[in-house]
């Protein structure tokens, strides 16, 4: 027996043992009560942020956007552009893009990993604990994608300065999509659930 809170009002129930194909229902607005995570949950988030981890370096690397100004053209990647304003001195812009767009993506993406692996090395406390710090750092994900569209707002002087987007954008966007889809296959019952 363990207990289950219904998804859609809240009701506590205590749910025993349900078989494969039979479901367990709330009594208050007869709502599928979840029981047991899915067989594949585990092994689909890891594919799926193995997938985005691998993706990342050239996500990094590849040109972002090329700017083309008075005949001068700049083609820079999320890495060299960060280390140019850097290097500039522009250090909330590029402390801001580092860490919004290299270390809190690597980070979440490790901790699902490590979430989908680490039922013998980590309690239950410091999975949930994990859980709750993916949570945290996916509000602040898509920060990234609006500063760059400010930076281009404020970059773009009418028709003196001509913005064009590299590969570098396209795999960003694939990474960006596979950390979201990370996100959601992951079943954070799977945390509370016994060891098999």
């Amino acid at each position: 027996m363990s207990f289950r809170a219904c998804a859609t009002c809240g009701l506590v129930h205590e749910v025993p043992s349900v078989p494969a194909k039979a479901v367990a229902r709330c009594t208050r607005c007869r709502s599928v009560i979840r029981h047991g995570t899915h067989p594949a949950a585990e092994s689909r988030t890891a594919a799926l942020a193995a997938a985005a981890l691998i993706l990342y370096i050239p996500a990094l690397t590849l040109p972002v956007m090329t700017l083309s100004r008075l005949g001068h053209e700049s083609t820079n990647s999320i890495w060299s552009g960060t280390v140019a304003l850097l290097a500039e001195g522009h250090y909330p812009v590029g402390l801001t893009i580092f860490f919004f767009s290299i270390v809190a993506p690597v980070a979440k993406l490790s901790a699902l990993f490590a979430l989908c692996f680490g039922r013998r090395w980590l309690s239950h406390g410091a999975r949930a604990s994990t859980y709750h710090a993916v949570e945290f750092i996916g509000r602040w994900g898509m920060l990234d994608v609006l500063l760059v569209a400010i930076l281009v707002a404020i970059v773009k002087l009418g028709d003196l300065v001509t913005v064009t987007p590299g590969p570098g954008v396209v795999v960003f966007g694939v990474v960006v999509l596979l950390s979201m889809l990370a996100t959601i296959s992951f079943d954070p019952h799977a945390i509370w659930e016994e060891d098999a």
